[in-house]
């Protein structure tokens, strides 16, 4: 026989919330699914319309209240407060406070304010729960606008909690004139004579950069503990005033106070900093821990160990790291970030040491941090060791620390390093918060790996994004607008650069004479260097290396001793600028002189790229033998770069038979370089010998060498307009092509004569630089100046034409191939066809 249903009454609903309170105290209530069921039995019981629910004791609800707030789970707490409002017509004050705290630690500021609110007479400990609250949550000027309608209150007289959150808004905010108002009411209130709030005041100034106020807090105080003692100590060090962090340790110990964890942990740090004596004053440190027993306290041993990893004794470390039982994640970074900074020089083994500690901490279930993995892509990227990082990426994605910016700059440079910038700029791309450091890290790789226009991309984005550039990223900017040769997107950034306050930095007055320079403009680029004040070592090398790129080389030599008359000591970059400059102006005796002064006078070590410039300048001079010779002697016989500026030399003065000779052995040392066989096959072309020459272009066929394709461009307005050979697809195309029949119509009334490539091939015509130049007669004002880039060097054909074309149509044209610039007026050209 079935039992009929009980009625709903108080009896029921009393009983069944007790039940509810014992299931809170039982292990059971652990489990979330059995909380979801209670806390539904509950909601249904108080909604029912025909529920009476019964007044449960103080107790009850406090401790309800109590594990809302350890739970984080606001739903049972509004569930008491409702069972409260229909139980209880007056709640006693301190059950408001109980909900006033248990919707501030779950978050709920509104219902919080609510419920203060409609207090009649809100006491101290209300108004502290509510400045708390808004405190932890990060709602600064919130919480200190109720302290300050707490002092406003006349009922109220505030306790040492009060303006114990007053100090942790001012800590947090770094608000130190708000903080020195808060302690002059602390001291009017009588209550600076409380340790607690020395202590807060202490840390307070630390925290706002004013250690020298909290010094003055703690010499002049009642009383002091341990937790004074300790948080001057963090103070000191936190400002980097290491000696002083010691000093005040040194004191502590004298007067008695027990040495402990924290404060060991402050001075061991300190002794990172590697000033004098501190790596004595460490070993003693440890010394002491031994004694004390510490040696077993995990918080002073990561400390030690952090410590002897970063003055770089590892043999202490790993002594210590393998000493401990228990390790941590804290100890294996400490060690993982210890071979990162030893791998500048880029070591596998000690890659390798970093990666077999990521292995064992993984093993021993320890989870990483974003310190860990951002440890270990230095690592990784230091050997480029690019199939492990990816390896890295994906436990990255499982940890779900993508979003990190300092792991998302490793995966952009790991990714960049590997030639795969489209990946490094989707992590880019997938990093939330980006600072400036990241885009200009960024932008750096898109120059490095020759992306030039994405980097002008990527600047005009951030400017998007309202970042404020700094000198770093003018600078990289800057480089970009240099390779691209675009001067008009080099000008604007210049101007941005002097509209921002960075244009009187070095950094970025160097980087403007390079771009000037290198987009064809070196009358703008020596105007920059002589607006600069106190010019560098920097500065003048790229002053310099402008001056001979251009082929003024007299005005090149004649600034290189002005330099040293200067007192500004020549490095191998000067140098190699130096000795550019006389090999492209043909000057032999004082190309060997620069050449031997540099090892006598300033005992700097030639490298590849100064020996190559004294091949050039031997081969150009026609001393063929002489630059053989050299490069034996040299110590880079097996450099390829050497001998592919001898075979250079050899197409110059068309030596058939050498210029075979070398040609086989660059061939050899670097067989899948398009250049050299392009270079033999010019040789024989030359000579009008076209069986070897064709020869030559079967070999690279056979071989997969693939010639790289000449291209030529040219600023206009704010668009860079490129063309290669016979380019038909440019939208002028038209108006470009009646240009140039025009100029060879008129050039060849003056003596121009058309040369005729190989059989099959298109005209000389047509070239990419031609067309740019065509392109630039129809675009630019009759007054400005022309000036194209070129990948590759120009042909005898077009500088010839480019000579009778500048006499013309009375026109300056720079051309700029990756050797040197070549100015052409009046029909003549800067280089004097010594090129």
């Amino acid at each position: 026989m079935l039992r009929p249903k009980p009625p709903k009454c108080k009896t029921l609903a009393f009983t069944s919330l007790n039940h509810f309170h014992k299931t809170l105290i039982s292990p059971k209530f652990l489990s979330l699914t059995t909380f979801h069921d209670q806390t539904q039995q509950l909601q249904t019981q108080i909604l029912e319309p025909n529920f009476t629910p019964t007044i449960l004791d103080s107790n009850t609800y406090t401790n309800l209240l109590k594990f809302s707030i350890e739970s984080k789970n606001p739903i049972l707490g509004k569930l008491v407060h409702t069972h409260l409002i229909k139980t209880c017509s007056h709640q006693p004050l301190f059950l408001q406070n109980n909900l006033v705290n248990m919707y501030c630690k779950c978050g709920k500021l509104d219902n919080a304010r609510k419920v203060f609110d409609r207090m009649l007479e809100p006491d101290v400990i209300s108004w502290n729960s509510l400045v708390s609250g808004y405190s932890q949550l990060g709602l600064y000027e919130k919480s200190i606008n109720v302290f300050k309608e707490a002092r406003r209150d006349s009922r109220v007289e505030l306790d040492k909690f009060s303006y114990a959150s007053a100090l942790c808004v001012c800590s947090r905010t770094g608000d130190v004139e708000l903080g020195k108002m808060v302690h002059g009411l602390i001291v009017v209130s009588g209550l600076s004579r409380l340790v607690f709030l020395t202590n807060l005041l202490i840390d307070m100034y630390s925290k706002c950069s004013c250690v020298d106020d909290a010094r003055v807090v703690f010499e002049n105080s009642y009383e002091v503990d341990d937790v004074s003692w300790n948080s001057l100590i963090a103070g000191y060090a936190q400002m980097g005033l290491y000696k002083r962090t010691l000093d005040v340790f040194v004191r502590m110990h004298r007067d008695g106070f027990q040495l402990n964890s924290f404060a060991l942990g402050s001075v061991l740090k300190a002794c990172c900093s590697c000033f004098n004596g501190s790596i004595l004053f460490g070993k003693m440190l440890h010394g002491c821990i031994v004694k004390l027993g510490l040696d077993v306290d995990v918080v002073v041993m990561t400390a030690l160990l952090d410590m002897y990893s970063k003055i770089g004794d590892f043999c202490d470390a790993i002594r210590i790291f393998r000493l401990m039982s228990h390790r941590n994640v804290i100890m294996y970074n400490a060690m993982i970030a210890g071979f990162s900074r030893l791998e500048t020089d880029g070591s596998e083994e000690l890659s390798e040491e970093s990666m077999i500690l990521f292995a064992e901490m993984l093993k021993e279930g320890l989870k990483p941090t974003k310190f860990t993995f951002s440890s270990i892509l230095k690592a990784c990227n230091a050997v480029e060791a690019f199939e492990y990082g990816k390896q890295l990426h994906a436990q990255i994605h499982k940890y779900k620390l993508q979003s990190d910016e300092f792991i998302g700059s490793g995966l952009v440079e790991l990714y960049s390093i590997s030639g795969l910038s489209e990946d490094g700029l989707r992590c880019f791309h997938a990093t939330p918060r980006l600072d400036i450091v990241s885009w200009t890290s960024m932008i750096a790789v898109c120059v490095r790996n020759g992306q030039f226009e994405q980097a002008l991309r990527l600047f005009c984005e951030a400017l998007a994004f309202k970042m404020k550039p700094d000198e770093y990223t003018i600078s990289i900017t800057l480089s970009a607008c240099a390779n691209l040769a675009a001067e008009r997107s080099g000008e604007q950034i210049q101007g941005h650069a002097v509209k921002t306050g960075f244009g009187q930095f070095k950094i970025v007055g160097n980087s403007q004479i390079c771009m000037y320079a290198k987009s064809g403009d070196i009358d703008a680029a020596e105007l920059t260097f002589k607006e600069m004040e106190n010019c560098d070592l920097v500065s003048w090398s790229v002053m310099i290396s402008s001056h001979a790129q251009h082929g003024c080389a007299s005005d090149a030599l004649s600034l290189f001793e002005v330099m040293k008359g200067c007192d500004v000591a020549p490095n191998l970059v000067t140098y190699l600028g130096v000795l550019t400059a006389c090999s492209h102006g043909g000057l032999v005796a004082e190309g060997l002189w620069y050449f031997e002064s540099m090892k006598s006078d300033h005992g700097l070590k030639p490298n590849a790229k100064h020996c190559a410039c004294i091949v050039d300048l031997l081969g150009r001079a026609g001393r063929l033998a002489d630059a053989e010779n050299f490069i034996m002697s040299s110590g880079f016989k097996v450099d390829p770069v050497m001998w592919r500026a001898l075979l250079g030399a050899c197409r110059i003065h068309g030596d058939i038979v050498t210029g075979k000779r070398i040609a086989e052995r660059v061939i050899e040392l670097e067989p899948q370089a398009a250049a050299s066989y392009v270079l033999l096959y010019n040789i024989y072309s030359d000579a009008g010998i076209q069986l070897p020459a064709t020869n030559i272009r079967d070999l690279m066929k056979d071989r997969g060498v693939k010639k790289e394709p000449g291209l030529s461009w040219i600023q206009v307005s704010s668009s860079v307009h490129s063309f290669v050979v016979g380019d038909k697809s440019h939208l002028q195309r038209q108006s470009i092509y009646r240009k140039l029949e025009e100029m060879l119509e008129k050039i060849e009334k003056i003596g121009y004569v058309s040369q005729q490539e190989s059989k099959n091939s298109l005209v000389v015509n047509y070239h990419s630089e031609k067309l740019a130049v065509s392109f630039g007669m129809i675009s630019l004002p009759k007054s400005a100046p022309i000036r194209v880039m070129k990948n590759l060097r120009v042909c005898p054909d077009c500088h010839t034409m480019m000579k009778f074309v500048s006499k013309a149509e009375s026109r300056e044209i720079v051309l700029r191939d990756p050797i040197r610039f070549h100015r052409f007026r009046d029909g003549s050209c800067s280089c004097r066809d010594y090129w």
